[in-house]
């Protein structure tokens, strides 16, 4: 999957262009018409889904981020990990915080099932594979259990490099997702969250390329 990584970046870079010159030929027209649309109270089945799916999406991100904290990183690296850990995890507050107000169920996360009194690392309990069972990881940018733990039992020198390849996909499928509630979500500040993903994972994303070379 990972050989075809280059393709899947030039590819991804191409489609950004695309969206940004369509939306910057749309004119002042489309934007004025989409932001009556939204609503500061009001929610509709895209706010719900992005917020659902962003908290597991997110909480993997996080995982990602925990396995870190064991392995000699890079400074710049390590900055990294620490701006994902301080950015994420108060967007899953906030969209659980939404979805208690809707009356959503708040989704299972695979930080839940380790956090579950599965506390070891590598071993047949508490691995990352066990604890993406039941995840949904058909959401873009998704990692399956074999690749999380394929990243869990990476040695050191080859962690580094994984777990940045592996986040520059994963944020692409945030980003992915941030676009589509853009289109078609309703309720404004979760419009407003799906924006501030993409710049800040888009940043992220081009450091990241620039780390791996």
């Amino acid at each position: 999957m990972r050989t075809q990584r280059p393709l899947i970046r030039a590819a991804w870079a191409a489609t950004g262009l695309a969206v940004l010159l369509t939306l910057s030929g749309c004119g002042g027209d489309d934007e004025a018409e989409r932001s009556q649309e939204l609503s500061e109270t009001e929610h509709n089945k895209a706010d719900v889904a992005f917020a659902t799916d962003m908290i597991q999406h997110h909480a993997q991100a996080m995982s990602m981020v925990d396995l870190t904290m064991e392995r000699d990183l890079e400074p710049e690296v390590q900055e990294l990990a620490d701006a994902i850990r301080a950015a994420q995890s108060p967007e899953i507050e906030t969209m659980s915080g939404w979805l208690q107000e809707w009356g959503e169920e708040v989704p299972s996360t695979m930080r839940d099932h380790v956090n579950g009194g599965h506390e070891g690392h590598g071993g047949e309990e508490g691995s990352m594979s066990d604890s993406m069972e039941g995840m949904d990881d058909d959401m873009p940018g998704m990692m399956s259990g074999e690749d999380m733990e394929s990243l869990e039992k990476a040695s050191d020198a080859e962690f580094q490099d994984m777990w940045l390849e592996m986040m520059v996909e994963h944020h692409e499928g945030a980003v992915e997702m941030s676009e589509t509630e853009q289109d078609k979500g309703r309720f404004k500040p979760a419009v407003d969250l799906a924006g501030t993903i993409i710049e800040t994972q888009a940043t992220e994303i081009d450091t990241m390329e620039k780390l791996l070379g």
